[in-house]
């Protein structure tokens, strides 16, 4: 609180003198976190980090958590979840002993994975706390080391099975498990192994389980690890109205080309670009190359040290597309994406919430772009289900289709819609239930 003297010589018109009570912006900000009463160095790293003000996801989730429950959390990427969970974890294990394992994060990519062990590390910097990041790719005798000392471990399940199998890694005062993301571990084929390894922790601890959607196989196994759970559900919709969308019809044969013209015809600043398998990520990354574009490939069969490298040069500028495969959907941490563009449409609505969720972010506008063939008519109407709208189909004057006409290109997405201006993302609930598993990666 400022305390602001005004007196009869410093008066301005229509004020009279007296004593004002003004309280600081800043000040009233730091109060927003400081109702979570939080310990003191896990309070310095929430300022370290200039956090402002609680996300919504935050402000309902914390205080269950602080008070020990188990929490069932819903909400889409990008709301802030990490931070939700991180932050309480942290002021728990400030109490007790220190150098042994009593968090387990469980994230289904490494991307996602290290990202979490980065937000551990930055808001614990106070705290002397120890993260390890554990997962596939890598050499494991480092991580055996680091697990010796380790308070909180942030793993893909693959790698932390393998770590429980060599019992290099001792889980048996373990009190908080978190698994994020748990509908994509669904996706991703990794349920069996989730439940191997929860027959391996402590009967007694907190367990939190955060999805952006309840498909029907993850809502029975939170019916078996959660006890009388909290549920927090903080915007379960389509896409944040920061976003803006597009379906351009094309032939198979013609989908480089137009992307290739469309880069050429929009003011884009950093491009994440989709497509369906890793070959076809590999090999369109290197025609955006050829093309004159500074782009760069994410998929499966890379080493860890150029996934890092590619990431990091996407974050950091040095590329300006992208070009991945769905591993990539969740778990980049990059705020400053234009657009998305799906190069092949995915396999559900679901993940076409969370491959646009890349942009729009932090309030940014954002623009996400589809082409779709006659092959993806289905698919088109269900993401339009989940929309609540119809999104807008464009054709561009300037490119060369082959010839057919214009309304059979415009066929291939469906029937045509009354002319509209496109759409943005309205909120409105949906509960995907994606079938899709799919193989299981090496995480």
């Amino acid at each position: 609180m400022v305390f602001l003297v005004v007196t009869k010589n410093h008066v301005s018109p229509g004020i009279s003198p007296g004593l004002f009570f003004i309280w600081s912006t800043e000040r009233r900000y730091r109060l927003n976190f400081d109702v979570f009463h939080f310990h003191p160095m896990v309070a310095a790293g929430v300022a370290a980090a200039d956090f402002k003000s609680p996300t919504p996801i935050q402000k309902r989730a914390i205080p269950h958590i602080v008070e020990g429950k188990d929490v069932m959390g819903l909400a889409q990427t990008g709301t802030g979840k990490t931070a939700a969970f991180v932050l309480p974890i942290l002021h728990r294990l400030m109490k007790g002993h220190h150098g042994i394992t009593r968090a387990l994060i469980v994230a289904p990519t490494r991307e996602l994975a290290e990202q979490i062990h980065q937000a551990v590390k930055t808001l614990g910097h106070h705290t002397h706390l120890r993260s390890v990041a554990v997962y596939g790719g890598v050499g494991i005798h480092r991580q055996i080391q680091n697990l010796k000392r380790a308070d909180i471990v942030v793993a893909c399940p693959g790698r932390l099975l393998d770590h429980i199998g060599r019992n290099s890694i001792d889980l048996s005062r373990l009190e908080v498990l978190v698994l994020d993301e748990a509908d994509q571990m669904l996706d991703m084929g990794f349920l069996p192994d989730i439940r191997r390894i929860v027959n391996h922790l402590p009967a007694e601890r907190q367990t939190m389980v955060f999805s952006a959607t309840m498909p029907p196989e993850i809502r029975r196994l939170t019916k078996n690890i959660l006890h009388e759970p909290a549920t927090v559900q903080v915007g379960i919709t389509a896409p944040a109205d920061t976003v803006s969308h597009a379906f351009y019809p094309v032939s198979q044969q013609l989908k480089t080309a137009l992307l290739l013209q469309l880069l050429k015809n929009t003011d884009t600043r950093s491009v994440l670009v989709f497509t369906r398998t890793k070959h076809r990520a590999r090999s369109l990354g290197k025609k955006l190359s050829a093309a004159g574009y500074n782009s760069t490939s994410l998929e499966g069969n890379l080493s860890q040290s150029r996934r890092r490298a590619s990431l990091e040069g996407f974050r950091d500028g040095k590329f300006q597309i992208l070009v991945a495969t769905d591993i990539a959907s969740r778990g980049i941490d990059v705020t400053r994406i234009s657009h998305v563009i799906n190069f092949d449409i995915p396999s559900t609505p679901d993940a076409y919430i969370h491959r646009i969720g890349r942009t729009g972010r932090a309030t940014r506008s954002g623009e996400a772009f589809t082409l779709v063939t006659g092959e993806d008519k289905k698919m088109v109407h269900a993401i339009n289900r989940v929309m609540g709208s119809t999104i807008e189909q464009r054709i561009l004057p300037a490119f060369d289709y082959g010839n057919p006409s214009r309304d059979r290109i415009s066929r291939l997405a469906g029937p045509e819609q009354p002319p509209r201006k496109v759409i943005r993302g309205r909120k409105r609930r949906y509960g995907a239930t994606s079938t899709s598993k799919g193989s299981r990666p090496r995480n």
